[in-house]
């Protein structure tokens, strides 16, 4: 379910490696201090260092976000929220904030404002699959609490208590303290960085319900982002397959230019009309935020790493690292793309990052 301890380290490991991207070296210093502090349980020193650095420079993502981390760890939930909450309100476009603010809401038992963090971390990012994750262990403990709440009405309702069940064995750890094939470890605590998506309003959550009887607890983890671009010819017919992976790489780079320069009909016209956007977004309404999103930037730069690319007929999967920087902000990310042949073109039909 909510995965804290392994999600702690990994958000850490992913702010270092987005501090060394574009930035001064004294800034990666900085970054790499607290991380260092903060993995070595120094929690009140990284803390001290933060606040110094951020004397200098206040409105710090990256920075912030570790704040949030360490106040979380100090057991400071109420200082935390409110260093998440800031974050999302100076940079709403980062979903990981949101994320981190579920975890915290979860943690004291609120889901209701658990679920309305991540459902605007999915919203900011429809393509954050840990947000997605964490929303369905939000609504798995939700229901929890209602069918207990049933039972405590009506103990003679038979269907009932095998859902309950169910669902308490989803959360309910294996033998040896491991956790089941279903459930992911308990824990108290935040997520990772990822790539940047759009600007939306907090909403304002709901009061969370009283917790109901015997109600399995969750706790939360992080995640990364994505997004398209256009296509260039696929191979002719006959082609050998070295040929159709340099037209597939050739569309993702030519997807990755689009987006840096902003060419939102080149950017757009990268996906296939199979694609179905994360989230319950209409198409209509996925491309009208991404336009948004992307022409709102004084400037974009995207970089590919390690790029991969594995063809199978007609459809085609490329996989890299991605370097994204936009305006004061720098992250780097893991992504996948599945693409498939439609007429002469590659198109993209599925985006996913952290893969």
């Amino acid at each position: 379910m909510f995965h804290a301890r392994s999600a702690i380290s990994r958000t850490i490991r992913l702010l270092a490696v987005t501090a060394l991207f574009g930035m001064a070296a004294a800034h990666a210093d900085d970054y790499g201090d607290v991380n260092q502090l903060l993995r070595s349980g120094k929690l009140a020193d990284a803390l001290a260092k933060a606040d110094q650095y951020l004397a200098g420079k206040p409105r710090d993502p990256q920075m912030r976000f570790l704040k949030g981390v360490i106040l979380t760890e100090s057991g400071k939930p109420g200082d935390a929220i409110v260093t998440f909450t800031k974050l999302t309100e100076d940079y709403p476009e980062l979903p990981e904030p949101y994320n981190n603010l579920a975890v915290l809401y979860a943690g004291q038992s609120q889901f209701d404002k658990a679920r309305a963090a991540l459902e605007m971390a999915i919203r900011t990012n429809p393509s954050y699959a840990t947000a997605h994750e964490n929303l369905g262990d939000v609504y798995a403990k939700l229901a929890s609490q209602a069918y207990s709440k049933a039972l405590q009405l009506d103990a003679g309702n038979a269907g009932v208590q095998p859902k309950l069940a169910l669902i308490r064995e989803l959360f309910a750890p294996a033998r040896g303290g491991k956790p089941t094939a279903a459930a992911a470890p308990v824990a108290k605590a935040p997520a990772a960085a990822a790539v940047v998506v759009a600007a939306a309003p907090v909403p304002t959550p709901t009061p969370a319900p009283a917790p109901a009887a015997k109600a399995p607890a969750p706790a939360p983890a992080p995640a990364v982002v994505a997004a398209p671009a256009p296509a260039t010819p696929a191979a002719p017919a006959g082609a050998s397959g070295g040929a159709s992976e340099k037209q597939v790489e050739d569309a993702v780079r030519a997807w990755a230019a689009a987006w840096a320069s902003k060419d939102m009909s080149g950017y757009l016209g990268a996906y296939g009309k199979e694609f179905d956007p994360p989230g319950k977004a209409s198409r209509s309404v996925w491309e009208e935020e991404r336009r948004k999103r992307i022409v709102g930037k004084s400037r974009i730069a995207v970089t590919l790493n390690n790029l991969s690319v594995a063809v199978n007929g007609n459809k085609a999967t490329a996989k890299f690292k991605q370097d994204y920087t936009a305006d004061a902000l720098q992250i780097s990310s893991r992504k996948t793309l599945d693409l498939v042949k439609s007429g002469d073109r590659w198109m993209i039909v599925k985006e996913s990052t952290g893969a």
